[in-house]
Parts: structure tokens; C-alpha cells; sequence
């Protein structure tokens, strides 16, 4: 047997219903107008030293943070989860392909606020596009590689260490990610709580064309499927392109990925 992942015709991903809805879209321009008006000290009540600072705390907030309190679009699960909910930041288990820290940093999009505690749980497939657990379509817990659960941190961020993800049939590059609120961490596993957001990260084009000329990933024979013809990332995916940034002059010794993921704690898709 082969351990190859299923074309997309029949890994029954459905289209994505993204969740940002009106709400996300009022609170994104409500936030951008207060940021931009000008009100007086004397309507707000204040001195005139009170109004300069302030005006320097606006100044100095993030550019980005308006735009990151929206709700991040869901997407579908897909066939290849598995319920091992393993704490660790390296996932690879030996996996060879271009190194990838990959930074994602969770925000509650109704108060702006980073969400340190939230439970960041990804999957994705190795360079040749076989995901671990998976035999000939069938499920195996005899092999658990580019699977694992972090922590944000007090900054709302879960760091982990991967590599650069291949590609299969059908499917643009990607890697599935889940978000987990209220649970706890024993004997190394996340346990309880429930999952606030379900999504995939997807990765620029100029960076999928490089890689794929590097080993291991020149060695995959399926067609590769470019973000623009992938259904599932016309569906929201931009919302989560990461932000890639080359460690070195040499792409095979590594990329940092960042992404913000705006979610609604207490949300149960």
C-alpha cells in the first residue's frame, strides 16, 4: 500500500461559510473611524496635556490593529484530522523539507485583545503530500509526524517548528489549523474545552514556485494546484496567506510564517 492522501474529489471539503459576517465588517469600520476622528479635549473632557497623550497613545497603537479585529473566515476541516490533541512545538519527527517556524497569533475580535491560552492545533501533509495517520485512505495511529497542539503565549502567539508543507491532488499548499478555548494540558495532551475556529493557512506563490524546485519537494509527481484555482482558498483564503520571511540568502535554510487569526472565543462552529 501506498500512504497517499485522497484526490480532492473525494476528500469531501466543502465550500467554506466565512464567519466574518456584518458584525466583523461593523466593528472593523467602527474601530477605523474612532481611530481616524479628531474630538476636542473639551468634549471629552480633558486638559490639554491629557489630549496630547492620548493622541500620542493612537499614534502609537498598531497600523494593523483595526484591520486584525475581524473574524478570521472558517474553513473546512477536511478528512486528515486526528483527535491526538499532542502538546509539543516541534512537529516534525525528522521530516526533511525547507525548515518553517511558523508564528500564529490569536485575537478575540470583540474586545482587539490578544488570547494567551488558547489551544492552536495544526495538520498538514510532508513534502511529497502524505499526511501521517493515513494509510491507503484509511486511519493509523502508528505514525503522527506535522501534527501538534501550543499554547499562545501572554502575546496571543503559538510558535511552532515545521517544515514548508507539499501538495496533493487538487489542493493548493496548505495547513489546517483549529482553535481550542477552556480546556487543560495533562500528561502532554490538551483535553476538554471546545473549538472556536476552524480554518488552513495557505502560502504566497512565489515561495510555493521556489521551493518546489528544491529537494525533497521536486520529487512529488502530482500536480500542483495554484491558490487562485483551489475553491477552497477563493473561499476566505487570502484572509489567511501567511507572511513569510526568508531566514537567509538560502530558502532551503529556513522561512518564519506569521498569521492572525481573529476568532470568537466563545464560538462552537
Amino acid at each position: 500500500m501506498t500512504d497517499t492522501p485522497r484526490p480532492h474529489s473525494t476528500e469531501r471539503e466543502r465550500a467554506p461559510e466565512p464567519t466574518g459576517g456584518s458584525g466583523g465588517a461593523s466593528r472593523r469600520t467602527v474601530i477605523a473611524a474612532l481611530g481616524g476622528a479628531t474630538l476636542s479635549a473639551a468634549a471629552l473632557g480633558l486638559t490639554s496635556g491629557q489630549a496630547a497623550s492620548a493622541a500620542a497613545r493612537n499614534d502609537a497603537a498598531p497600523a494593523r490593529q483595526a484591520a486584525d479585529c475581524v473574524l478570521t473566515p472558517e474553513q473546512t476541516e477536511g478528512p486528515y484530522y486526528l483527535d491526538l490533541e499532542t502538546v509539543r512545538k516541534n512537529i516534525t519527527e525528522g521530516k526533511s523539507g525547507v525548515p518553517l517556524t511558523l508564528r500564529v497569533k490569536v485575537i478575540d475580535t470583540a474586545t482587539c485583545s490578544a488570547l494567551p491560552g488558547t489551544a492552536v492545533d495544526i495538520w498538514h501533509c510532508d513534502a511529497l503530500g502524505v499526511y501521517s495517520g493515513y494509510v491507503a485512505g484509511g486511519s493509523t495511529p502508528d505514525t503522527t509526524f506535522l501534527r501538534g497542539v501550543q499554547l499562545t503565549d501572554a502575546g496571543g502567539v503559538a510558535e511552532f517548528t515545521t517544515i514548508y508543507p507539499g501538495w496533493y491532488v487538487g489542493r493548493a499548499l496548505h495547513i489546517h489549523v483549529k482553535t481550542h478555548v477552556g480546556g487543560t494540558v495533562a500528561n502532554g495532551e490538551y483535553q476538554g474545552g471546545h473549538v472556536s475556529h476552524t480554518g488552513q493557512l495557505y502560502f504566497p506563490e512565489t515561495y510555493n514556485s521556489r521551493v518546489a524546485a528544491l529537494a525533497p519537494y521536486r520529487n512529488n509527481t502530482a500536480t500542483r494546484t495554484l491558490n487562485a484555482r483551489d475553491g477552497i482558498y477563493r473561499n476566505g483564503g487570502s484572509s489567511t496567506l501567511l507572511t513569510l520571511t526568508q531566514v537567509g540568502s538560502d530558502l532551503g535554510k529556513g522561512v518564519t510564517g506569521t498569521v492572525v487569526l481573529g476568532i470568537d472565543p466563545d464560538a462552537v462552529p
